[in-house]
C-alpha cells in the first residue's frame, strides 16, 4: 500500500530550507504531493512575487516532488480532501495549527496523520534559508 504525503506552502522564492523541508515530508512516506498556495490564501505574510503556477512549476521540477498542484482558493482543504493523504507534513516554522488542521480533518472525515518537519541550519554564513531575508539582502544590495 503506499503511503501518501502532503506538504503545502508559498514557495515564492525557493531556497534550501524548501529543499529540507520536502525532502524530509518526502522521506514520511512513499509518494509526495505538494499543494502551492494561491495567492489570496497568502494573509499570514507579503503576497508572493512570483505567480503561483510558476511557484507550482518550480516545486514539481524537484526531485523529492511526485506532483506539486495549485491550492484551491476558496477552500484549502479541498485538495487534501481529493489526494487523501496519509500524512499532511507541515514545515518547521510554518504558522498552521496542528490541532486545528487535526480536528478540521476529523470533522471532514478525512484519516491521516499531522506531522511536522525538522527545521535546518544555514550551513555557512551567506546561506539564506527565508524567502523574506532573500528579498531584504536583494533590496539592500539592489535597491
Amino acid at each position: 500500500m503506499t503511503r501518501t504525503v502532503i506538504a503545502q506552502g508559498t514557495f515564492d522564492i525557493l531556497h534550501p530550507g524548501h529543499v529540507h523541508y520536502l525532502e524530509e515530508a518526502a522521506a514520511m512516506g512513499d509518494e509526495l504531493y505538494v499543494i502551492v498556495a494561491r495567492k489570496a490564501n497568502v494573509d499570514h505574510k507579503e503576497a508572493p512575487i512570483c505567480p503561483a503556477t510558476q511557484r507550482r512549476d518550480v516545486v514539481g521540477a524537484l526531485q523529492a516532488v511526485d506532483e506539486a498542484i495549485l491550492g484551491h482558493e476558496a477552500d484549502i482543504f479541498v485538495p487534501i480532501e481529493e489526494i487523501d493523504p496519509d500524512v499532511i507534513a507541515l514545515g518547521h516554522d510554518q504558522h498552521h495549527d496542528a490541532e486545528a488542521i487535526e480536528t478540521e480533518l476529523e470533522r471532514r472525515g478525512i484519516d491521516c496523520a499531522v506531522e511536522r518537519a525538522s527545521g535546518r541550519e544555514p550551513t555557512g554564513e551567506d546561506e539564506i534559508l527565508s524567502t523574506r531575508h532573500i528579498i531584504d539582502r536583494i533590496l539592500e544590495r539592489r535597491g
